[in-house]
């Protein structure tokens, strides 16, 4: 009987279902598993991401809010700065001198002072905000000078660019000063040509005025000074020492003025005085009284050499001031 030879056989390797080696046991192909898919959710994690990246866009900015803050703070600093220059007060301070000539005048004194302009009191004689305050009576117009064009001639000397060289500063605006003469200026050697004189006078500080020389429409010069002393019971009027340029002509032509001249004498008044009277040379004048100041004007038809006399007179009627008693008051002419 022939015996049946078997050979060993090596056991055959078996495939896991994916085609893998067959894991030993279970738990090594449960491992196996879980790796890979790990894998795979990382992959896929990873590819959302990067699709999400281009579909992610940042909020737009609130432009519309943010420009309404910038125009509302932009308004509050306007009004701010605005509110900062209305209460800026701009007060010229200098010491005042003698602009073109007259001659016979002499210098008016250089007084300093805190301020040209002045607010204005409201009243019946004033002239708009636009212009200087207006004279007290028509009488204070003189020769046919009408105010609009004593107005004209004061903005225009104000202005002159002599003024502001010799005064030193701006001399003011015609608005801040009361006008209380206007009238007609002779010509003499010393300034030849006729013009117009206009004298006006700040409301502060109390005193101060200016006689401005006008020919042709351009200034030819202008005299400023603060007036040389107060009023008082002993003193009752205080003629102007420093405007002998209205009532005189050069020294050069003494004696020889041109006749007719138009003269006028002012200064300053206490309360208590009703009335003035100015006489010089052959003529005579009742002074018109506006805010504390005197104002008279007359024709000269002679040669002189006294100054004008000036008397007050209390309401009553009584004398109170004589210019001859005046020991303050030069009573010869230079």
């Amino acid at each position: 009987m022939n015996d049946e030879t078997h050979e060993a056989h090596e056991p055959h390797e078996t495939h896991t279902a994916y085609g893998g080696p067959e894991a030993p046991d279970a738990h090594n192909a449960h491992d196996a598993y879980d790796a890979h898919d790990e894998r795979h959710f990382e992959e896929l994690v990873r590819e959302l991401m990067t699709d999400d990246a281009y579909t992610i866009h940042p909020s737009p900015a609130p432009y519309p809010a943010i420009r309404r803050r910038g125009v509302a703070e932009r308004r509050r600093r306007v009004a701010a700065v605005g509110a900062a220059l209305a209460a800026i007060v701009t007060v010229p301070a200098a010491a005042y001198a003698v602009a073109g000539g007259n001659g016979g005048g002499g210098a008016d004194t250089a007084t300093p002072m805190s301020s040209v302009s002045a607010p204005q009191s409201a009243s019946a004689s004033q002239s708009p905000a636009s212009g200087p305050a207006r004279l007290a009576t028509d009488g204070q117009l003189l020769d046919g000078i009408t105010f609009d064009a004593a107005t004209e001639a004061l903005q225009e000397c104000l202005t002159a660019e002599h003024v502001a060289r010799v005064v030193g500063k701006d001399a003011g605006r015609a608005e801040n000063y009361r006008i209380i003469l206007a009238a007609k200026s002779t010509g003499d050697s010393n300034s030849p040509g006729d013009g117009v004189h206009v004298v006006g006078v700040a409301q502060r500080p109390a005193g101060f005025r200016v006689i401005c020389d006008v020919k042709d429409g351009v200034s030819a010069g202008i005299s400023t000074s603060t007036q040389n002393g107060e009023t008082s019971a002993a003193r009752p009027v205080v003629p102007d020492d420093n405007a002998g340029g209205l009532y005189r002509q050069s020294l050069i032509d003494k004696g020889q003025w041109k006749l007719p001249y138009r003269w006028a004498s002012i200064g300053t008044v206490d309360p208590s005085v009703a009335k003035v009277t100015v006489s010089y040379g052959d003529s005579d004048a009742t002074a018109a009284l506006d805010h504390g100041w005197f104002v008279a004007a007359g024709i000269l038809n002679r040669q002189v050499t006294e100054a004008p006399h000036i008397k007050g007179f209390d309401a009553s009627g009584k004398q109170v001031y004589d210019s001859d008693t005046d020991t303050a008051y030069d009573k010869t002419l230079p």
